[in-house]
């Protein structure tokens, strides 16, 4: 086999192999003398058909099947002897595959770069540390009572945070259309969940009263066929109740899972989600610096066909997001060429830092990542198994194990200084 290579670019190959015909003939021989020793063809006994005849038969089928897998070989072959790195499989233009020609073709096709790695010592990281307060439970606490608001009827006109059940039909040019009526359905005022014309019209309203709101749907209301309209609702107001905290009582307690221990018990509770939120939320920040600083300081030229194929698999996962299926609605892929060509560079430039590090996937850490995934489960052994019998999701599991491996490692070579922040600024709580 004769093999030449030549560079058409920074990362693309043009690989010509010669397979010499007699190579080709040998091995097409071969299989059809296979084929005649158990062929079974009218007037022949099996077995004792002539090679002729054999040949007659079978030959294009073998010669087909032989400059198939010849083309295949060959190509594994002259890589491993140029020893170039493909990023893909090939773009092959045969240049003879005729009988008696043997066989002469070009493939192109783009190889991995050479990733020279910038020293770690020299990458600056910002560990942000903080813990939690009494204040902050205490602040969660609160939280965890306003969300689970105790209405009592109020003798008096609706006010802001007040709950005001109403019967409502809306009507455009005297016809009723579709979703425009609602009977007994509660508004928190101040929510903003109803359209503001709405909400505005039962500040100061009390029960029994009747109201009629003249409103214009949003040019870019959800509903389209409504964008634009003008509508007329009557809305009958059924009660109104104000909101109050609900009491720090046992009710309150087994509402969020605790059964005994009270008030005690529910801080110790909201402490330990809040230090696991607080603890996630930090290693995500330091992993997202280390991995940025990463990429600031390696430059590495970037195959066109990996960005292209992740470009691809952006598409394909915003079209599933979307409960999208049809591919000519696929979005446009302008969006997501900057961060499918960071995700390449950032690949090679972790995979290189894998195989220098020698770094490989801690099985112990991947057990961890899907017991804490499991916990949050409503049924954590189905979860555990559906994953250990799925090998891509198992895959996608180790690598981001090996990417946290991978973070580690440079936690222990890079600078690294501490900022001191608070709960409340690390998860951005108003």
């Amino acid at each position: 086999m004769q093999v030449s290579v030549e560079n058409t670019g920074a990362l693309e190959r043009r690989l010509e192999v010669q397979i010499p015909a007699e190579h080709v003939d040998r091995e097409i021989s071969t299989r059809l003398k296979t084929i005649s020793r158990t062929a079974r063809l009218n007037g022949f006994r099996p077995g004792k058909a002539p090679m002729t005849v054999i040949r007659q038969q079978f030959g294009a089928q073998v010669q087909r099947e032989v400059v198939g897998d010849l083309l295949q070989s060959s190509f594994a072959e002259a890589v491993t002897q140029k020893q170039l790195n493909p990023t893909g499989n090939p773009r092959i233009e045969p240049q003879a595959l005729g009988e008696g020609q043997g066989i002469k073709y070009v493939a192109t096709f783009e190889v991995f770069p050479e990733v020279t790695l910038a020293p770690l010592e020299t990458l600056d990281i910002t560990r942000t540390v903080a813990s939690i307060t009494d204040d902050d439970v205490d602040a969660m606490i609160e939280r965890l009572r306003a969300e689970r608001p105790v209405y009592s009827p109020a003798e008096r006109p609706a006010q802001d945070k007040d709950r005001v059940t109403v019967d409502f039909e809306g009507a455009i040019d005297g016809v009723p259309f579709a979703g425009g009526k609602g009977d007994a359905v509660p508004i928190v005022l101040g929510q903003g969940r109803m359209l503001p014309e709405i909400e505005q019209s039962l500040l100061g309203a009390q029960a029994g009263e009747d109201k009629e709101v003249t409103l214009q749907f949003p040019a870019d209301y959800r509903a389209t066929e409504l964008a634009g309209k003008t509508a007329v609702f009557k809305i009958q107001v059924k009660s109104v109740e104000s909101t109050a905290l609900p009491a720090l009582d046992e009710h309150f307690f087994k509402q969020l899972g605790v059964e005994s221990g009270g008030l005690a018990k529910l801080k110790e509770d909201v402490a330990d989600n809040l230090n696991r939120e607080l603890q996630q939320n930090l290693r995500a920040r330091l992993k997202q610096q280390v991995l940025e600083a990463i990429l600031a300081a390696n430059s590495v030229e970037l195959p066109v066909s990996l960005v292209e194929s992740q470009i691809q698999e952006m598409q394909v996962e915003a079209m599933r997001r979307a409960g999208n299926q049809d591919v000519t609605k696929a979005p446009p892929r302008e969006p997501f060429e900057e961060p499918a060509r960071r995700r390449v560079a950032l690949g090679l430039i972790l995979n290189e830092i894998i195989k220098r590090d020698a770094i490989s996937v801690d099985q112990a850490r991947v057990t961890q990542r899907l017991n804490e995934m499991a916990g949050s489960y409503g049924d954590p052994e189905g979860l555990l198994k559906a994953y250990r019998q799925n090998a891509n999701a198992m895959r996608q599991i180790e690598n981001l194990v090996l990417e946290d491996q991978v973070v580690d490692s440079v936690l222990t070579q890079a600078k690294v200084r501490e900022v001191h922040s608070s709960f409340k600024e690390v998860m951005q709580l108003a």
